[in-house]
């Protein structure tokens, strides 16, 4: 009797400690990569980058923001080795401290007008170590998750990390919209540095959380039957290398839209459509916490009606509402970016950012996971994500002010990523 009505609840609270761990080091590791990428659209091209034309100073700070896209996959190389050979808990502890450590210093680093050419060299320096910490976060928190979940919920538990997507970027986007109350002046002198450097706060409790959490289940099973790969990159690329490519082609319209939604539209709706900056943060910050709502509302549902029949919806949706989506924006009015910006960040990109994780699991053995997810999902990214919203503002700028280039854009992602999930269909799990 006492042994049958103790487990149940040991494991329960075992579980709810790992998705709060999971969750938490998630939204740390995506509040300091979110925050760099606001405030390199409000920030960096005039205090790191200053430039007679004002476009060119943009560019030159998004190119430092797409920069970290290509060197994330050699962070997940390195990472999900480790994570493979040696475990999950403390690859994650590795790469929370690097990104911590390094959105700190951004903080203290001093502009152009102080150091000159070392200001943009050192940012971009910082910039590369964060992303070769998000590049092996993000497999290492999905896979405690989903390691740890209970067969008929791994579509909830998946969708947890995506969570820290979201909230890290409502916690970045109000940071960054309490500063902008202050003075012009004032917020670039010293203003945009405050959150870099609370976010020290943050990565200890990270840190402290983690702490009391043991290898995934999984792992330590692999871990005990000698199941573990000995060189997990290597033998990925070869005898998964279909695999890789199929979770390549479906991160496509996941990441893109979202950075045109979140990221390219803080300086198209300022600069091109005459929006006040605090407006369109405060659009993109209700779309983000009702997406926070949503994805795990559309991680359990997928436990139910299938993770690839909500992706294909979501993908099929988010190619539909593109063009409506910028007609939306033309309109120019407060009501209507709210209404395109909920609607497209805060419903349509949530089914298909929900069951993300879970579709790269549930496509590798547990030998090779961390590295087969951590590969497609960086690669993804970096081919998709990282250049969506400098190819926009160039896009923007080739065809005058034109946004039916950036629609087209964001419908071929949507198309790729409908090929890719169609060829997951003959890729089994290997466990």
């Amino acid at each position: 009797m006492r042994t049958s009505t103790t487990e149940p609840a040991a494991t329960a609270a075992t579980h709810k400690r790992v998705l709060i761990a999971s969750l938490m080091g998630s939204s740390i590791e995506w509040f300091d990569y979110f925050l760099y990428a606001t405030t390199a659209a409000l920030v960096f091209g005039k205090v790191f980058f200053p430039t007679a034309d004002p476009v060119v100073g943009l560019m030159l700070s998004y190119l430092t923001f797409s920069l970290t896209f290509f060197i994330r996959p050699l962070g997940g190389f390195i990472f999900s080795h480790i994570g493979d050979r040696i475990g999950r808990k403390k690859t994650l502890v590795i790469t929370l401290s690097m990104m911590g450590g390094a959105t700190v210093l951004i903080g203290l680093l001093p502009g152009y007008a102080q150091i000159g050419i070392w200001a943009p060299i050192l940012l971009i320096l910082l910039r590369l170590v964060q992303g070769l910490g998000i590049g092996g976060e993000w497999g290492g928190a999905l896979l405690l998750a989903y390691e740890y979940a209970p067969k008929n919920r791994k579509g909830l538990f998946g969708s947890v990390p995506q969570m820290g997507v979201t909230i890290g970027m409502v916690l970045a986007t109000l940071s960054i919209t309490l500063m902008s109350t202050l003075p012009d002046e004032q917020f670039l002198a010293w203003g945009w540095r405050v959150p870099f450097l609370l976010s020290a706060v943050l990565v200890f409790l990270g840190l402290w959380i983690r702490k009391g959490i043991d290898e995934t289940p999984a792992f330590k099973e692999a871990k005990a039957s000698g199941n573990v790969a000995k060189i997990p990159l290597v033998e990925t690329l070869r005898y998964h290398w279909r695999a890789v490519l199929v979770a390549v082609a479906i991160k496509f319209v996941e990441t893109a839209p979202f950075y045109i939604f979140s990221t390219f539209i803080v300086s198209y709706a300022t600069a091109t459509l005459g929006f006040e900056r605090i407006s369109v943060l405060n659009a993109v910050t209700i779309a983000t916490l009702l997406t926070t709502v949503m994805i795990p509302i559309m991680g359990r549902l997928s436990d139910s009606i299938g993770r690839k029949r909500m992706f294909v919806a979501g993908t099929l949706v988010m190619a539909a509402f593109t063009f409506p989506y910028f007609m939306l924006l033309e309109q120019r009015t407060m009501t209507t970016l709210v209404i395109a910006t909920v609607i497209g960040l805060g419903l349509v990109w949530a089914p298909i950012t929900a069951v993300l994780g879970t579709l790269f699991s549930e496509i590798f053995s547990t030998r090779v996971r961390y590295t087969g997810i951590t590969m497609g999902y960086q690669i993804g990214a970096a081919l998709a994500g990282g250049t969506a919203p400098l190819l926009a503002t160039w896009l923007l700028s080739k065809y005058n002010g034109s946004w039916v280039p950036v629609a087209w854009y964001i419908v071929a992602t949507a198309v790729i990523s409908l090929i890719g999930i169609a060829c997951a269909k003959t890729v089994a799990d290997n466990d």
